[in-house]
């Protein structure tokens, strides 16, 4: 290889590119690089909040779901017990209703009793009294006698 005048004016391009590389172009690059560096630091950074941040929701969502579970336990619980409540409240009102609807049954019953016997003593005062005028074979005035009918009628 031969050093001559050539290779120092190739050198001397190459030289002036190299200065000038270093001087514009190499800044803009390596800011270029750095920012891209630092978008990625941040994205990288994000996504670990994110992460952490998903956890935290899912601890939360799970803690809210536990809390629901047992709410809603709870409810259906006092929903079950009232409901219980309810039907004996109903059975109670119905076996009031029934006592009560007896009772007035066993009082409508003694009212038809009572009038039976009052009905069945007057007949029996009239058969009386027509047995008393067939055996006297006169007639017997039932307003004179008022008083010994109603004593027979308490006697019955």
């Amino acid at each position: 290889m031969n050093i001559n005048a050539t290779l120092w004016i190739q050198w001397i391009p190459f030289a002036i590119l190299a200065w000038v590389t270093a001087q514009f172009i190499w800044p803009v690059i390596a800011k270029a690089l750095d920012e891209r560096a630092a978008k990625i630091a941040d994205g990288l950074a994000a996504a670990d909040r994110a992460k952490s941040e998903l956890a935290s929701a899912n601890k939360a969502v799970e803690t809210q779901l536990a809390q629901t579970r047992t709410e809603s336990t709870k409810l259906l619980g006092d929903a079950e017990k009232r409901a219980a409540a309810i039907v004996e409240e109903a059975k109670k009102r119905a076996e009031d209703e029934a006592a009560k609807i007896i009772a007035q049954a066993k009082a409508d019953a003694d009212q038809q009793v009572v009038r039976a016997r009052e009905a069945l003593r007057e007949q029996v005062a009239v058969l009386a009294v027509k047995g008393a005028e067939a055996i006297l074979h006169k007639e017997v005035n039932a307003g004179v006698h008022a008083d010994l009918l109603a004593r027979l009628k308490q006697e019955l």
